[in-house]
């Protein structure tokens, strides 16, 4: 069994998630590998301040799917656009408000 990794490692994980996160944005496959890597790693970070961001993270993930296939399946009538570009926006405040609070060494909630 693997000795614990140490908090340092796992917030410099949790910064590369992050960036995996916020490259999705021009590369779409990065966002598989983000949240891969945030349910095999997320044992890691059970009862640390970083758990809240792997939480932040992983619901990132899932609400901007649902957005995202909701505003597809509406682009029918035009008001897809305006989801599809409003959860754009708030994906990106996520992935900018989260990394913020990494850098400060600061839990999400």
């Amino acid at each position: 069994m693997n000795a614990p990794a140490s908090d340092e490692a796992n917030k410099t994980l949790t910064t590369v998630i992050y960036a995996l996160y916020a490259s999705s944005i021009l590369v779409g496959v990065t966002i598989l590998v983000a949240i891969v890597m945030n349910y095999v790693k997320r044992e890691d970070v059970a009862g640390t301040w970083l758990e809240s961001h792997f939480r932040w993270q992983i619901r990132t993930f899932w609400f901007g799917l649902l957005w995202s296939v909701l505003g597809v399946l509406s682009l029918v009538v035009l008001v897809g656009f305006a989801v599809l570009f409003a959860n754009l926006v708030w994906f990106i405040y996520r992935i900018v408000k989260g990394w913020i609070r990494l850098n400060e060494g600061r839990p999400m909630y």
